[in-house]
């Protein structure tokens, strides 16, 4: 029904289990690749941005669609680099999700670092109003004040911090 370079909407019919059909929406986008760092400190790198369609602020993740060809991870190290001015060292991947599967076959993969290079102002200053270094033991409670209300972000930070702070 309509395409760009960062999606499509299409029109599938579908047939219950029951045997009707109805007409369902779905939205086709391009994998998005997201990174953070843990340093010594026991401290993410976030982002606090505004996200317009739900007029809300929150802690995020750097992340951006992937480019034709491009590597996942090296996607994932790129946009942490152009949005938060720090160059990861070697990242692992976290995990994959699908934040909205019912509308749409996004996939979000996610990586981190235990170590990063500042290596200047970030180029995509606008996508945020500041990046800081947040404890992570704090991470539940940002969450559950309401603070990092993506899901797929708020499921890698308590990922991480049960993976990082578990044996500490």
């Amino acid at each position: 029904m309509y395409e760009n370079r960062w999606f499509s909407v299409n029109l599938a019919d579908v047939e219950l289990p029951d045997g009707r059909h109805l007409d369902h929406f779905l939205i086709r986008l391009r994998p998005v690749a997201v990174a953070t760092v843990v340093n010594e400190a026991g401290e993410v790198l976030l982002l606090w941005r505004h996200r317009f369609i739900t007029d809300s602020w929150g802690w995020e993740l750097a992340a951006g669609v992937v480019e034709d060809g491009e590597d996942i991870a090296s996607a994932a190290a790129r946009e942490l680099e152009e949005e938060t001015g720090w160059r990861p060292g070697p990242l692992h991947h976290l995990m994959s999700v699908e934040p909205s599967n019912g509308l749409t076959d996004a996939r979000h993969h996610i990586y981190w670092s235990d170590r990063g290079e500042y290596v200047g102002h970030p180029v995509d200053d606008f996508e945020s109003d500041r990046r800081e270094w947040v404890p992570l033991k704090v991470v539940p409670d940002l969450i559950a004040r309401g603070e990092v209300p993506a899901a797929n972000m708020a499921a890698a930070l308590l990922l991480l911090h049960h993976l990082r702070l578990a044996d500490a």
